[in-house]
């Protein structure tokens, strides 16, 4: 569609969108008197559109309209929300600075708008201050005090031990029991955890109380401390992200334990081999997962990976619907052993702060995923980052469709806990009708999303008649985002802004974001996160000064709070460090993500640098799927896995390149092949990835070591795309 400036556009232009002709000059009125006060293509202009004439239950179109005929002469990266000076100073950071801006910034310090830049680049330069600062602001209790916040020994030895410097070194402290003991944060009466399960759409939410949560978690950590672990020990959750699997999860830490993460969608022998990476003493699990009218199994899975000890839940009632396999044991049985001590408090285990907390998992170009473990320092950084970059706060409801699986599943528990904010959990697909009513019942205030339910929730229109008025703001993450998407959902809640987050699993959080004191531009990052620095990278390997547009590989600063130190099936130094530039005597961090510094000052991101790509907010290794795809058809002779951006952009698509061992001869149908390599890649490795394409080849572009050019594959696949809406 051909967009228009808008002085040029007329009534008629806005009839032929379906809206009614009386409620068209209505519009055009207010558009006319906008256009008077304000220049065409300014912020400001867009700003008054927003809060005068678009709302919800206009057409969609109405909204690009507006957007694109507004910036129609802007240039790259308009602004499609601006902060509001007064708002800006209720925001965390704003209060925090309004206090002590002058004292940390000095005589510069003007307002947390204007100054919020040279608040980012005090954060970096000054970390001792600005982290002893935000733990005091989140009210974090140690049972034994840091010596101090960190400690850089430049030595070469220790360069290469402890590359990233020592966080709160001699520190002692139980995230779990942060989360739960009382402060200015949180009392008994306040809402922890608001849910509701999918079919329940029509009943009132549940709530349930932080006293009431205090109190099911000291059960569970009374009834794993019967069980006679040793302390440290790893135990697993294998289940859907609940009120049950929240109350494990913070039990596990809070008894001085070590979570490990396993998404429910796995097949058994990505359980079996988490388990056997983590050396998982135990497992949660529950008997069957319900999704509408299906019973998808879990327990059995859980079985068919050989895992320990499995401690079941019923989905339904008290009963299961199989026998349990000899020496599990059912949750009521794992919880009768304890009742006397309902409403007994746990006394929490106290640990070192380099202790692990939890095991997550990330793919790497192996074949085999990364087990990464938290530090006890890591829910801090997860907790900050909701603090700093979403604004999470006392009487927030935080909602974010996810899984403990994932990083954002134990990030989500931390960020809306530690901040004294409820928790919003729906148990059932974030897809349906059904999710978007719990948003509105709920009443959330900040709502997290990955692009490809956006694109769910907009092509079903399922959030249609639903009152998102009171979200604040949204978070993204997982994938890159949609410009028309994105705009469509900010116009779901009356234009309030997304928080564009990128981050990983071995930071805990995010190196990278939006923020509520800046104006923000759809699907693109406005600063560094708080208390962290990137570079981009030259083709020389030498980091692009700051400040100066380009494209390049993404290297991190080493010193990051809560960041990963080790890992347990490879060599950290090898995996982030070795190879990398050095910076001011520092050797930079790797990550692997290729990213633009734009003319404005924006960043966006162009994905993976190496040979992992993002599959609808999960990272997978090509290899990973090639193993799979390779034994599909005896026809095929090799394949290679690619993630191609969209010509439009928007989250990678999956292309599988197959080369035929007869490049002459017999070939299977196209659609039957990719038809069959989706039934292979979703029951061996995750029934969330889809095939987007089938490309045949009569080779693989290779380097001089017969390695496979995957950069090169995708540049000629990306060209074909846009040649051919591949």
């Amino acid at each position: 569609m051909a967009y228009k400036p808008l002085d040029t556009i007329c009534i008629s232009d806005i009839t032929e969108l379906g809206i009614p002709l009386q409620t068209a000059t209505h519009l055009h009125h207010k558009l006319t008197q906008i256009i008077h006060n304000y220049a065409h293509a300014t912020p400001q202009t867009w700003n008054q559109i927003t809060t005068q004439i678009l709302n919800p239950d206009l057409p969609f179109s109405f909204h690009q309209m507006m957007y694109y005929g507004c910036y129609l002469d802007f240039g790259p990266d308009p602004p499609a929300w601006l902060p509001d000076p007064e708002d800006a100073k209720l925001t965390n950071i704003g209060m925090l600075l309004e206090r002590h801006g002058k004292k940390l910034l000095g005589s510069s310090y003007k307002d947390p708008v204007s100054s919020y830049r040279a608040f980012q680049e005090f954060s970096v330069s000054n970390l001792e201050v600005f982290w002893r600062t935000i733990l005091d602001e989140m009210d974090v209790s140690f049972s034994v005090p840091p010596k101090c916040i960190l400690v850089d020994d430049l030595s070469e030895e220790s360069q290469l031990l402890h590359p990233g410097g020592r966080w709160l070194p001699g520190a002692y402290v139980n995230p779990a029991r942060n989360c739960l003991s009382l402060n200015s944060k949180r009392k008994l009466s306040d809402v922890a955890v608001i849910w509701r399960d999918e079919g329940d759409d029509e009943m009132p939410v549940k709530k349930m109380t932080f006293e009431e949560l205090r109190s099911e978690v000291w059960l569970v950590a009374y009834a794993l401390e019967k069980l006679g672990f040793e302390k440290g020990s790893a135990i697993a959750i294998d289940m859907p992200m609940d009120v049950k699997s929240v109350v494990i999860y913070l039990a596990i830490v809070l008894s001085g334990h070590v979570v490990v993460s396993i998404a429910d969608s796995f097949a058994p022998s990505e359980i079996s081999t988490r388990l056997s990476l983590s050396k998982a003493k135990a497992i949660f699990t529950q008997d069957l997962i319900i999704r509408g009218d299906r019973s998808l199994p879990l327990y059995s899975r859980v079985v068919d990976a050989g895992s320990p000890l499995a401690i079941v839940i019923p989905t339904r009632g008290s009963g299961f619907s199989m026998k349990l396999r000899d020496g599990d044991i059912s949750w009521l049985d794992f919880l009768e052993q304890v009742k006397n001590y309902k409403n007994v408090e746990f006394v929490a285990v106290e640990r070192s702060i380099e202790d692990f907390s939890n095991i997550l998992f990330s793919s790497g170009t192996t074949g085999e995923p990364k087990a990464i473990p938290w530090t006890l320092a890591t829910p801090f950084k997860a907790g900050a980052d909701g603090w700093l970059h979403v604004d999470i706060r006392k009487g927030d409801v935080v909602a974010w469709p996810t899984n403990l699986g994932w990083m954002m599943g134990p990030w989500l528990v931390y960020a809306s806990l530690l901040n004294g904010a409820s928790l919003a959990l729906y148990n059932g697909s974030p897809l349906t009708i059904g999710f978007a009513k719990f948003v509105q019942d709920a009443k959330v205030t900040m709502l997290g999303v990955i692009p490809s339910i956006v694109r769910a929730w907009r092509t079903k229109n399922c959030t249609a008649g639903f009152d998102w008025s009171t979200i604040r703001c949204f978070g993204s993450t997982g994938e890159a985002s949609n410009v028309d998407e994105y705009l469509w959902l900010m116009g779901r809640a009356h234009y309030k802004p997304i928080i564009e987050y990128c981050g990983g699993t071995e930071i805990g959080g995010g190196f990278i974001t939006g923020s509520l004191l800046q104006p923000q531009c759809l699907s693109a990052f406005s600063t560094p996160s708080l208390g962290y620095d990137f570079f981009i990278l030259g083709t020389d390997g030498i980091p692009i000064p700051p400040n100066v547009p380009g494209v390049g590989e993404l290297a991190l600063s080493p010193l990051m709070f809560g960041a990963s130190s080790t890992l347990l099936n490879a060599n950290h130094y090898d995996v982030y460090f070795k190879g990398m530039p050095s910076w001011n005597g520092k050797v930079l961090r790797r990550h692997g993500d290729v990213f633009e510094r734009t003319i404005r000052g924006y960043y966006r991101a162009h994905g993976r640098a190496d040979d992992t790509m993002n599959l609808g907010g999960i990272k997978v290794s090509s290899v990973e799927i090639e193993r799979v795809c390779n034994s599909v058809d005896d026809r095929i002779l090799e394949t290679a896995a690619i993630g191609v951006t969209p010509a439009g952009g928007g989250p990678e698509r999956l292309v599988i390149v197959v080369i035929f061992k007869d490049a002459h001869g017999s070939k299977p149908n196209l659609n039957k092949l990719k038809g069959s390599l989706n039934t292979a890649l979703q029951k061996k490795l995750n029934p969330l990835f889809k095939v987007s394409d089938v490309v045949p080849l009569e080779s693989l572009p290779r380097t001089a070591t017969n390695k496979v050019m995957r950069r090169v594959l995708r540049q000629q696949l990306t060209q074909m795309g846009q040649n051919a809406k591949l």
